[in-house]
């Protein structure tokens, strides 16, 4: 008999939107796959799909087609799990001007967001983590998604980032006579930890903060640690209690190493990370999230879009350090997660950065399971993402060819389905 899940009137809203659903079961061919959780590729997979969950997972001329089922032979490809990218910013636009961008309203900024929250799924990313937006903005992309109403990959957002005033958080720009205070600010532990309530309050899956200085702030320097160790242990027991995860913007040796302290979950750019950080990250449980493709297109484009020299400078001077400490990390055995800063550059090229991971030390299978099971932990979800396994939530992309022998397949998925819909694939794709 066949069951149906709490997201199957959002799976029948999607279908409206010109994605392709079957009311019945679709038994899915490849040529190979890739099991991400025994890290091993399998040939001649079949895959039974019923409604939003993998139902059964066998080989070819074992598991056979269901009666009256869709059949989707992807012959030639190599089917995956869906990618998860667990550092986005939905609502930014790095398509447009740096003045630009500062001057957008929060209605203009989601609708860029629901934009964006497109060319996630298409590129194949079926899963994202939002850290770091205005108003709640990301919360709402993620409810329009989740009841059908646009299309998108499942988010699970932050809301706005937490900082100190003057830090990576806050927004130093603006004149004193304007009084501005960013709406993440909040000093000392017992604001931080009213201010995780207020988070809670408003629908956030998790807490980001704001630990050391950034690439993309006036002022600070940035590897300096902002968030006391004091202030970061507030908020993480605060988050903990109430069984969240909270991730920490961090450049800077000494706010690495204070946030994998404090209990924090996942440290993202992770910079400047040395020897000592790598050891503590292995011995608190800490995942790093290094995006180390995104400093090539901000120097690419940078100047020519307006951002300050000062900015491109802080990004010059750290991105070889990341780059190469990135490697150091994977060879001492921290635990990687996929997170590329997409919203740095435009959405939709967050595959590109797989290439670089594996330039810098990953096997083409650590990559995959940074980008699946790896972020599917990160996010306590690793019973239902991350893999094809019976009972998992359907989401799965194939690629031409082998990934494992040419990483950068993942840049041109073939066949993309979310949830048990299909939205790209031979003859059927989401007209954009």
């Amino acid at each position: 008999m066949r069951f149906i899940s709490k997201l199957a009137a959002t799976a029948a809203a999607i279908t409206a939107l010109t994605a392709t659903a079957f009311a019945g079961d679709i038994y899915i061919t490849a040529d190979a796959m890739i099991d991400t959780v025994a890290g091993k590729r399998i040939e001649k997979p079949a895959i039974i799909v019923r409604d939003h969950r993998i139902v059964a997972v066998g080989k070819q001329g074992r598991l056979e087609a269901p009666q009256d089922a869709e059949v989707v032979n992807l012959k030639g490809m190599t089917i995956m799990p869906g990618f998860m990218d667990m550092h986005v910013h939905l609502t930014a636009n790095a398509e447009g001007s740096y003045v630009d961008e500062l001057s957008e309203s929060i209605p203009r900024a989601t609708v860029i967001g629901v934009r964006n929250a497109k060319r996630e799924l298409m590129a194949g990313f079926t899963t994202v983590r939002d850290v770091g937006d205005t108003d709640y903005a990301s919360v709402a992309i993620r409810d329009g998604i989740n009841a059908g109403d646009v299309i998108g990959p499942r988010v699970f957002a932050s809301g706005p980032a937490m900082g100190i005033t003057g830090g990576h958080c806050d927004n130093n720009v603006y004149p004193p006579e304007m009084h501005y205070r960013g709406e993440g600010v909040a000093d000392g532990p017992w604001a931080a930890r009213r201010l995780v309530r207020e988070h809670f309050k408003y629908g956030a899956d998790l807490i980001k903060v704001c630990a050391t200085g950034g690439v993309f702030s006036k002022g600070d320097a940035v590897g300096e640690q902002q968030y006391t160790l004091e202030e970061m242990k507030a908020i993480v027991d605060e988050a903990h209690r109430r069984g969240y995860t909270v991730a920490a913007h961090a450049h800077g040796a000494d706010g690495i190493k204070a946030a994998i302290v404090a209990g924090i979950d996942s440290i993202e750019h992770a910079s400047l990370a040395d020897d000592e950080a790598d050891a503590l990250a292995k011995k608190y449980g800490a995942v790093f999230s290094m995006d180390i493709y995104n400093t090539d297109y901000t120097q690419a484009t940078g100047k020519e879009r307006g951002i300050p020299e000062e900015n491109l400078a802080k990004d010059r001077s750290i991105a070889q350090d990341q780059r190469d400490n990135f490697r150091r990390a994977v060879k001492a055995g921290v635990t990687m997660v996929f997170g590329s800063d997409a919203g740095v550059y435009p959405h939709g090229m967050n595959a590109k950065q797989f290439k670089i991971m594996v330039e810098y030390g990953m096997t083409p299978m650590q990559a995959l399971q940074a980008a699946t099971v790896n972020s599917a932990k990160l996010l306590k979800h690793e019973n239902e993402l991350g893999a094809i396994r019976e009972g998992y939530y359907a989401d799965m992309v194939a690629v031409k060819g082998d990934p494992l022998k040419d990483i950068t397949r993942t840049e041109h998925v073939a066949f993309i389905m979310k949830d048990g819909t299909i939205y790209k694939g031979p003859g059927k794709e989401v007209q954009e």
